[in-house]
């Protein structure tokens, strides 16, 4: 988690990872968008896809086929 507060990307895609299979921590969608968001957004490829699939169905966010 410090890693992730950090800034660093591939710790924020894996606690986005946990948050979002409740792993060590309470299930929550937002949590995992809002974390996989800020790992892509620094080019993080994993969580670009990650965060692609959760538009395309509509997991945590409303659904929008044109960003995922």
């Amino acid at each position: 988690r410090k890693a992730a507060d950090q800034g660093d990307a591939c710790a924020q895609y894996y606690l986005g990872f946990m948050y979002e299979k409740g792993d060590g921590v309470a299930q929550d969608s937002k949590k995992t968008v809002q974390l996989y968001r800020k790992a892509a957004d620094q080019g993080y490829v994993p969580a670009q896809c990650a965060l692609g699939f959760k538009y395309y169905n509509g997991e945590g966010v409303a659904q929008d086929h044109k960003k995922a």
